[in-house]
């Protein structure tokens, strides 16, 4: 599982994006919020964050099931991911 952990990350590349992040030392618990909770205050810092793409991005291509990422939820971005999937056959056909 570690192993597998380390071939995602390297397969994302360069993670320094992580060093501007308005998030960084902010409380975790605003970004992973308990079933239900309000993700407002999370979604606002990641709102005016210069990294919002790079972290949307990452959490799309790791597949991250948890937490607000780039400004949006699990269930958001497995929306993108769905849409992405979808231009990708319609691309191809």
């Amino acid at each position: 599982m570690l192993e597998d952990l380390r071939e995602t990350l390297e397969g994302v590349g360069d993670l320094s994006w992580q060093d501007g992040a308005n998030c960084t030392g902010a409380n975790a618990d605003l970004f992973f919020p308990e079933r239900g909770a309000s993700t407002r205050a999370a979604k606002a810092i990641c709102r005016e964050c210069g990294v919002r793409a790079a972290c949307l991005e990452f959490a799309i291509t790791t597949g991250e099931k948890f937490g607000i990422w780039g400004g949006m939820s699990e269930r958001e971005r497995r929306r993108v991911r769905r849409e992405r999937q979808v231009a990708a056959v319609r691309k191809v056909s």
